[in-house]
């Protein structure tokens, strides 16, 4: 699997990115029953899942896809930085998906290392669609720069300390993410340039820039979050 790049108008970023899950679930669908999905925290995912429920609001292929979380704050799932609030909101409560398909981390545990290996028993061996962004330190997922946790080999959910609030969170490994049948990650904003001209085009120094660990895979950007990109191939 080689880099895919897509640099779209911000305007336009949800449509593209709904419009390419799509492509990717329905392709998935036509290979096997079922679809793995997993879903990203922040902001820049929130838009896009707002035009995934637009688009594909049907209860046909959403009986056949099984959605999970990259990682975790440990909050409560009602709590604003909980990612899969924010999920819920934009799209779990949009579409027909039977609650029985949706599978969150459960960060609100007080023993948050059970919390992961409880995620590590539900998680499917390898995941059909990964849904990524990239921080601006270079981060994903909650895998962060220099982080004891991007050295993990045999765990595959694990609870970390993130080095901003909320710091307890819960994570999927680098072998989680090497190993997943296809990435997507979503990159928008001036403050995230740096960072994805490392991820893409740089050294490959994962322990550095973690989000180099989905380098194999398709990225959408918008021409801020490029445009040191865009540079460099110049």
């Amino acid at each position: 699997m080689s880099t895919e790049l897509v640099i779209v108008r911000r305007e336009a970023f949800a449509n593209l990115a709904a419009r390419r899950l799509i492509t990717e679930i329905q392709r998935i669908l036509e290979d096997q029953d079922r679809c793995s999905l997993v879903l990203s925290g922040g902001s820049t995912p929130r838009p896009v899942y707002e035009r995934l429920a637009a688009e594909l609001p049907d209860r046909g292929p959403w009986s056949r896809i099984d959605v999970f979380f990259g990682d975790e704050r440990c909050v409560p799932p009602a709590d604003p930085a909980s990612n899969y609030g924010m999920a819920k909101e934009a799209l779990l409560d949009r579409v027909p998906v039977a609650a029985s398909q949706v599978h969150r981390m459960e960060g609100e545990r007080a023993d948050h290392d059970k919390a992961a290996r409880a995620y590590e028993a539900v998680l499917p061996d390898r995941l059909d669609l990964l849904v990524l962004g990239l921080g601006d330190d270079g981060h994903t997922a909650s895998l962060f720069p220099g982080a004891v946790s991007l050295a993990e080999t045999r765990r595959r959910v694990v609870a970390v300390r993130a080095p901003k609030a909320p710091f307890d969170r819960l994570t999927i490994t680098a072998p989680v993410i090497l190993d997943a049948r296809q990435r997507i990650v979503l990159v928008a904003g001036a403050d995230k340039a740096e960072a994805l001209a490392r991820a893409v085009d740089g050294p490959y120094a994962p322990g550095s820039t973690p989000g180099q660990l989905a380098r194999a895979g398709l990225w959408i950007a918008d021409p801020a979050a490029a445009a040191r990109l865009e540079a460099r191939r110049r």
